[in-house]
Protein backbone atom coordinates (compact mmCIF):
# COMPACT_ATOMS: atom_id res chain seq x y z
CA UNK A 1 0.00 0.00 0.00
CA UNK A 2 1.52 3.55 -1.05
CA UNK A 3 0.79 6.24 1.32
CA UNK A 4 -0.71 9.09 -0.11
CA UNK A 5 1.72 12.31 0.08
CA UNK A 6 0.92 14.77 2.79
CA UNK A 7 -0.99 17.75 2.47
CA UNK A 8 -0.49 21.60 3.42
CA UNK A 9 -3.10 22.59 5.72
CA UNK A 10 -4.97 26.24 6.45
CA UNK A 11 -5.32 25.94 10.54
CA UNK A 12 -7.62 29.14 11.85
CA UNK A 13 -6.04 30.82 15.13
CA UNK A 14 -7.39 33.42 17.33
CA UNK A 15 -5.05 34.84 20.07
CA UNK A 16 -4.83 37.90 22.48
CA UNK A 17 -3.25 41.34 21.92
CA UNK A 18 -3.44 43.27 24.93
CA UNK A 19 -7.24 43.28 25.62
CA UNK A 20 -8.46 42.33 22.11
CA UNK A 21 -8.94 38.87 20.34
CA UNK A 22 -7.13 38.77 16.80
CA UNK A 23 -7.96 36.17 13.99
CA UNK A 24 -5.88 34.65 11.51
CA UNK A 25 -4.83 31.59 9.12
CA UNK A 26 -1.65 29.63 9.80
CA UNK A 27 -0.73 27.58 6.25
CA UNK A 28 1.68 25.03 7.09
CA UNK A 29 2.93 22.84 4.56
CA UNK A 30 3.57 18.96 5.12
CA UNK A 31 7.28 19.32 6.64
CA UNK A 32 8.58 19.29 10.29
CA UNK A 33 9.80 22.33 11.65
CA UNK A 34 9.41 25.02 9.22
CA UNK A 35 10.71 28.21 8.92
CA UNK A 36 7.75 30.56 9.06
CA UNK A 37 6.60 34.26 7.52
CA UNK A 38 4.23 36.57 9.12
CA UNK A 39 2.57 38.45 6.54
CA UNK A 40 0.94 42.14 7.23
CA UNK A 41 -1.38 43.84 5.71
CA UNK A 42 -2.15 47.45 4.74
CA UNK A 43 -3.97 50.16 6.83
CA UNK A 44 -7.22 49.68 5.06
CA UNK A 45 -6.52 45.81 4.22
CA UNK A 46 -7.55 42.45 6.13
CA UNK A 47 -5.54 38.75 5.77
CA UNK A 48 -7.62 37.99 2.61
CA UNK A 49 -5.79 40.36 0.24
CA UNK A 50 -5.18 38.04 -2.63
CA UNK A 51 -1.45 38.55 -2.18
CA UNK A 52 -1.03 37.54 0.84
CA UNK A 53 -3.03 34.34 -0.32
CA UNK A 54 -0.80 33.76 -3.03
CA UNK A 55 2.24 34.01 -1.10
CA UNK A 56 1.08 32.31 1.50
CA UNK A 57 0.50 29.61 -1.10
CA UNK A 58 4.20 29.72 -2.57
CA UNK A 59 5.73 29.65 0.50
CA UNK A 60 4.34 26.21 1.65
CA UNK A 61 5.55 24.91 -1.45
CA UNK A 62 8.78 25.95 -0.61
CA UNK A 63 8.25 24.37 2.60
CA UNK A 64 8.11 27.44 4.32
CA UNK A 65 4.56 28.17 6.65
CA UNK A 66 3.25 31.43 6.32
CA UNK A 67 1.02 33.35 8.92
CA UNK A 68 -1.83 36.06 7.82
CA UNK A 69 -3.92 37.85 10.55
CA UNK A 70 -6.18 40.67 11.18
CA UNK A 71 -4.56 43.55 13.34
CA UNK A 72 -6.93 45.17 15.75
CA UNK A 73 -9.93 46.58 14.11
CA UNK A 74 -9.76 44.81 10.77
CA UNK A 75 -11.22 41.60 9.21
CA UNK A 76 -12.78 39.30 11.81
CA UNK A 77 -10.12 41.13 14.88
CA UNK A 78 -11.75 43.00 17.27
CA UNK A 79 -11.84 46.83 18.15
CA UNK A 80 -13.33 50.30 16.69
CA UNK A 81 -11.28 50.62 13.91
CA UNK A 82 -10.52 54.43 14.12
CA UNK A 83 -10.30 54.25 18.06
CA UNK A 84 -7.10 51.71 17.67
CA UNK A 85 -5.02 52.61 14.70
CA UNK A 86 -1.58 53.71 15.39
CA UNK A 87 2.10 52.20 14.66
CA UNK A 88 2.22 51.53 18.12
CA UNK A 89 -1.05 49.75 17.95
CA UNK A 90 0.15 47.32 15.60
CA UNK A 91 3.10 46.58 16.30
CA UNK A 92 1.69 45.26 19.50
CA UNK A 93 -0.14 42.60 17.35
CA UNK A 94 2.97 41.67 15.55
CA UNK A 95 4.94 40.88 18.67
CA UNK A 96 1.96 39.26 20.00
CA UNK A 97 1.48 36.72 16.96
CA UNK A 98 5.42 36.23 17.13
CA UNK A 99 5.00 35.40 20.64
CA UNK A 100 2.14 33.12 20.24
CA UNK A 101 3.78 31.15 17.18
CA UNK A 102 6.95 31.29 18.57
CA UNK A 103 5.73 28.63 21.83
CA UNK A 104 4.27 26.40 19.10
CA UNK A 105 6.66 23.17 18.63
CA UNK A 106 5.59 22.50 14.97
CA UNK A 107 7.35 25.60 13.87
CA UNK A 108 11.36 26.30 13.23
CA UNK A 109 13.39 29.01 14.55
CA UNK A 110 13.46 30.94 11.97
CA UNK A 111 11.16 33.89 11.05
CA UNK A 112 10.82 36.07 7.65
CA UNK A 113 8.11 39.32 7.99
CA UNK A 114 6.40 40.53 5.13
CA UNK A 115 4.57 43.42 5.10
CA UNK A 116 2.23 45.45 2.43
CA UNK A 117 2.18 49.34 2.75
CA UNK A 118 1.52 50.40 6.72
CA UNK A 119 2.04 46.77 7.28
CA UNK A 120 5.87 47.12 5.90
CA UNK A 121 6.04 50.11 8.09
CA UNK A 122 4.81 47.51 11.12
CA UNK A 123 7.59 45.18 9.86
CA UNK A 124 10.24 48.18 9.91
CA UNK A 125 9.43 49.50 13.14
CA UNK A 126 9.30 46.59 14.91
CA UNK A 127 12.34 44.75 13.67
CA UNK A 128 14.54 45.93 16.28
CA UNK A 129 12.19 43.73 19.16
CA UNK A 130 11.73 40.98 17.05
CA UNK A 131 14.95 40.58 15.13
CA UNK A 132 13.69 38.55 12.31
CA UNK A 133 15.78 36.76 10.00
CA UNK A 134 14.66 38.75 7.04
CA UNK A 135 12.42 41.07 5.85
CA UNK A 136 10.09 41.90 2.64
CA UNK A 137 8.29 45.47 1.92
CA UNK A 138 5.75 46.51 -0.55
CA UNK A 139 5.23 50.30 -0.75
CA UNK A 140 6.19 50.49 2.88
CA UNK A 141 5.26 54.16 4.36
CA UNK A 142 8.65 55.85 6.07
CA UNK A 143 6.78 59.22 7.47
CA UNK A 144 2.87 59.67 7.26
CA UNK A 145 2.99 63.16 6.67
CA UNK A 146 4.22 63.14 3.22
CA UNK A 147 1.45 60.65 2.69
CA UNK A 148 -1.40 63.32 3.91
CA UNK A 149 0.43 65.84 1.94
CA UNK A 150 0.57 64.35 -1.44
CA UNK A 151 -3.30 63.01 -1.09
CA UNK A 152 -3.92 66.75 -0.20
CA UNK A 153 -2.15 68.05 -3.08
CA UNK A 154 -4.20 65.74 -5.14
CA UNK A 155 -7.04 66.82 -4.09
CA UNK A 156 -7.68 62.80 -3.68
CA UNK A 157 -10.05 63.39 -0.51
CA UNK A 158 -11.74 59.93 -0.89
CA UNK A 159 -8.52 58.26 0.22
CA UNK A 160 -7.46 60.84 2.55
CA UNK A 161 -5.84 58.61 5.47
CA UNK A 162 -7.81 60.33 8.41
CA UNK A 163 -5.63 57.79 10.79
CA UNK A 164 -2.55 59.04 9.94
CA UNK A 165 -3.27 62.34 10.88
CA UNK A 166 -4.43 61.47 14.04
CA UNK A 167 -1.35 59.24 14.88
CA UNK A 168 1.82 60.72 12.54
CA UNK A 169 4.91 58.38 12.71
CA UNK A 170 8.42 58.90 11.28
CA UNK A 171 10.22 55.77 11.62
CA UNK A 172 13.11 57.03 9.22
CA UNK A 173 15.66 56.79 12.83
CA UNK A 174 14.60 53.18 13.44
CA UNK A 175 16.38 51.23 9.85
CA UNK A 176 19.95 51.10 11.15
CA UNK A 177 20.16 47.48 12.31
CA UNK A 178 17.64 45.87 9.85
CA UNK A 179 19.34 43.17 6.79
CA UNK A 180 18.13 40.63 5.10
CA UNK A 181 15.50 42.83 3.33
CA UNK A 182 14.27 43.27 -0.24
CA UNK A 183 12.32 46.11 -0.96
CA UNK A 184 9.39 46.36 -3.73
CA UNK A 185 7.34 49.76 -4.73
CA UNK A 186 5.33 50.19 -7.53
CA UNK A 187 6.61 52.82 -9.79
CA UNK A 188 2.34 53.93 -10.60
CA UNK A 189 2.08 54.07 -6.81
CA UNK A 190 -0.67 56.96 -5.87
CA UNK A 191 -0.71 56.85 -2.33
CA UNK A 192 3.26 56.17 -0.60
CA UNK A 193 6.14 58.09 -2.58
CA UNK A 194 8.61 56.35 -4.76
CA UNK A 195 10.98 58.36 -2.46
CA UNK A 196 10.00 56.50 0.53
CA UNK A 197 11.47 53.18 -1.23
CA UNK A 198 14.89 54.66 -2.30
CA UNK A 199 15.11 56.05 1.57
CA UNK A 200 14.34 52.91 3.24
CA UNK A 201 17.01 51.40 0.37
CA UNK A 202 19.57 53.85 1.74
CA UNK A 203 19.20 53.47 4.90
CA UNK A 204 19.25 49.48 5.99
CA UNK A 205 22.57 47.74 5.45
CA UNK A 206 23.56 44.60 3.54
CA UNK A 207 22.37 41.96 2.20
CA UNK A 208 19.71 44.47 0.76
CA UNK A 209 17.73 45.02 -2.85
CA UNK A 210 15.25 47.32 -4.42
CA UNK A 211 13.26 46.79 -7.28
CA UNK A 212 10.77 48.84 -8.64
CA UNK A 213 7.58 47.90 -10.80
CA UNK A 214 7.76 49.93 -13.59
CA UNK A 215 3.79 50.18 -13.97
CA UNK A 216 2.22 48.71 -10.92
CA UNK A 217 -0.31 50.74 -8.35
CA UNK A 218 -0.25 50.83 -4.43
CA UNK A 219 -2.34 48.07 -4.22
CA UNK A 220 -0.89 45.76 -6.84
CA UNK A 221 -3.84 45.74 -8.66
CA UNK A 222 -2.69 43.92 -11.72
CA UNK A 223 -2.04 40.19 -11.75
CA UNK A 224 0.64 40.20 -13.76
CA UNK A 225 2.21 42.32 -11.14
CA UNK A 226 0.74 40.32 -8.15
CA UNK A 227 2.44 36.98 -10.08
CA UNK A 228 6.01 38.62 -10.21
CA UNK A 229 5.79 40.32 -6.85
CA UNK A 230 4.99 36.47 -5.31
CA UNK A 231 7.77 35.33 -7.36
CA UNK A 232 10.52 37.19 -6.15
CA UNK A 233 9.04 37.11 -2.41
CA UNK A 234 9.19 33.67 -1.94
CA UNK A 235 12.49 33.32 -3.62
CA UNK A 236 14.10 35.63 -1.18
CA UNK A 237 12.58 34.09 1.81
CA UNK A 238 13.33 30.71 0.47
CA UNK A 239 17.10 32.29 -0.03
CA UNK A 240 17.47 33.89 3.50
CA UNK A 241 15.04 31.33 5.55
CA UNK A 242 16.52 27.72 3.90
CA UNK A 243 14.24 25.19 4.73
CA UNK A 244 15.18 21.68 5.21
Amino acid sequence: MVNSPKKSVVEEISFASGHFLLKGFLHLPPVDQPPLVIGLHGLFSDKNSSKQIQLAQQCNRNRIAFFRFDHRGCGESEAPFEEKISLNARCADLIAAVNMLKARADLGAKLGLFGSSMGGTVCLAAARDIKPDTLVTWAAPLRSIDIVESQADQKNTENLPVPFKKNPFDISDQLSNIRNILILHGEADETVPLSHAAEIFERVNEPKKLIFFPHSDHRMSQPADQQEFVRRAASWFQSYLKPA
